[in-house]
């Protein structure tokens, strides 16, 4: 065999072994278009939106404990689980209405 033979069949099995992959992947992302990823709305909120608020949230939560911690106020709160928490819940709905509110 020559060094083209063995190249062509080489590509011939190549073809055959990634034909199943191309099919079935395929069939799978046949519901993704050009527009962009799909998203679905839970509860109001679409699904990318709320997440990048919860991490907002969570972000400013920690920023606002290290802040607290280092300027004694953390020390004065009975609540401190509740008052973080609900710390981050404000700042992520406020993100929300400000960012993507009507």
């Amino acid at each position: 065999m020559t060094g083209s033979s063995k190249l062509y069949h080489f590509a011939a099995m190549l073809r055959l072994s990634i034909r199943p992959f191309g099919i079935s992947s395929a069939l799978l992302l046949g519901g993704c278009t050009v527009q962009g990823a799909p998203s679905f709305s839970l509860v109001g909120a679409y699904f990318p939106d709320w997440m990048l608020c919860g991490m907002i949230g969570i972000a400013v939560s920690v920023s606002l404990r290290v802040v607290f911690v280092l300027t004694g106020v953390d020390a004065l709160l009975s609540l401190r689980l509740f008052t973080y928490l609900s710390l981050g819940v404000i700042t992520a709905l406020l993100t929300w209405l400000i960012w993507f509110g009507p």
